[in-house]
């Protein structure tokens, strides 16, 4: 993944959920124009952060 594109922080990401529950942080300007997870291209997916990966599947 290339976060060098963002610089922004924490406050600038936002939490998205994608039609099979699974949870993504992404950033809320990569998500701008679009309804859903799902409607991102996938160069803009690969710069979400799969949750559930780092945390499992419980919430923190």
């Amino acid at each position: 993944m290339d976060y060098s594109e963002n610089s922004g922080g924490y406050e600038s990401m936002v939490w998205v959920n994608d039609r099979s529950g699974n949870e993504y942080a992404c950033y809320i300007d990569d998500l701008k124009g679009y309804e859903s997870f799902e409607e991102l291209p996938g160069d803009l997916r690969k710069k979400c952060l799969d949750v559930n990966t780092l945390i499992g599947t419980e919430r923190w």
